[in-house]
């Protein structure tokens, strides 16, 4: 029998650290339960001390395999 394929997903969720730190993370996940894992896991690479995630929030999630399939992340002005 065929192997059953997974759709894969890219994923924008938001997260609230301590001293309003406001991070905004892009994943890849084929599912909710992995994205909110992957990006916990991203958070606590990109940060040196363990960051105390106040919040994480799904923005957005788009299903891969269409071209040109992204987000546009608004940043703080400078």
């Amino acid at each position: 029998m065929g192997e059953q394929q997974t759709e894969t997903y890219l994923y924008k969720l938001e997260a609230v650290l301590e001293q309003e730190r406001l991070l905004t993370v892009v994943v890849v996940a084929s599912s909710d339960e992995r994205a909110f894992s992957s990006a916990e896991n991203n958070i606590l690479r990109h940060t040196v001390a363990p960051a105390a995630i106040k919040q994480l929030s799904l923005v957005e999630k788009k299903p891969l395999g269409r071209q040109g399939v992204g987000y546009v992340i608004e940043t703080s002005q400078f």
